[in-house]
């Protein structure tokens, strides 16, 4: 077991030579990245890229065929993604799984499902701890959201909400766990450019004032060097691999709506967009090839 002080004491997740495949077909092939205590660490890649699997090898829905992880500096065994939950791990999808049903408190409720001690007996009857547990729940999804400015929808059912609230109630979902690695499964996709802003105003705050870990999926690329602090770069699947690790060296606190101005902003942009514009055009030609000519 690799001990913590063979390992950057600052490294809250270490992936090394990561190979993830699906009957015969390679879906990752030799991954090997870190992420640092309080950074928000992005993976971007063309469709294809395996950029989700990733994630879902972090939480453990996916078991890797070979290689290692490490978590705060312990390797970490096989489990599942409860087990995951209950080191610290949330995340939010990439397809909103949400109960559409179910008003918004009641979702972000069940993100404190890893906080809850008591036993069936006291929840059942609802005395002393079971009911000092259900007050100090309450009172941290209420902070939630606070913090997230949506208190005035906390009792609409979710499926009544536009697609970029949803997307929000899924991050305060996720928050609610209070973890200290958060994964992000492009929380941005479909949302138009004022609810972009507002969310990437939300992980630069989560990361800023909580001090949570945030490992970020998302294709749009100027989102992502708009609030990162490293990028890795993927290759087209299937197989992918990393061809590229940037350091996004902007000030912070970082004003996303200032910052694609500046040249420094522009020139990483081009650094990036460089080693991705290729990736991308062999992802395209994948999907083409495998769906033929349109008619």
């Amino acid at each position: 077991m690799t001990s913590q002080t063979s390992q950057d004491k600052d490294t809250v997740l270490k992936l090394e030579n990561i190979s993830l495949s699906f009957g015969g077909v390679n879906a990752l092939t030799n991954i090997s990245f870190d992420v640092k205590e309080h950074e928000i660490r992005s993976i971007i890649g063309p469709n294809g890229a395996g950029k989700s699997s990733m994630l879902n090898v972090i939480n453990g829905v996916y078991h890797p065929q070979a290689g290692s992880i490490y978590f705060r500096g312990e390797k970490r065994k096989q489990m599942n993604p409860a087990q995951a939950a209950r080191q610290g791990i949330a995340r939010t999808f990439q397809n909103i799984a949400l109960f559409k049903g179910m008003t918004v408190l009641d979702n972000i409720m069940t993100g404190r499902n890893t906080q809850m001690k008591s036993g069936f007996i006291s929840n059942a009857i609802w005395v002393g701890k079971a009911r000092d547990e259900e007050e100090l729940n309450r009172q941290k999804v209420e902070e939630v959201i606070d913090f997230l400015e949506i208190q005035h929808i906390r009792k609409t059912p979710v499926g009544k909400l536009p697609y970029g609230l949803q997307k929000r109630v899924e991050l305060a979902r996720a928050l609610a766990a209070e973890p200290s690695l958060l994964l992000l499964d492009e929380p941005m996709a479909g949302m138009n450019v004022e609810e972009k802003q507002d969310m990437c105003r939300f992980i630069l705050e989560v990361n800023q004032q909580y001090g949570v870990t945030t490992v970020l999926i998302e294709h749009d690329m100027g989102v992502v060097m708009d609030i990162s602090d490293r990028v890795v770069v993927l290759s087209a699947g299937p197989a992918s691999r990393p061809i590229g690790e940037f350091t996004v060296d902007l000030p912070r606190p970082r004003d996303v709506a200032e910052v694609r101005h500046t040249a420094p902003f522009m020139a990483l942009h081009e650094a990036i967009w460089g080693v991705l514009r290729e990736e991308v055009l062999k992802g395209y030609a994948q999907q083409w090839g495998a769906q033929g000519p349109a008619s």
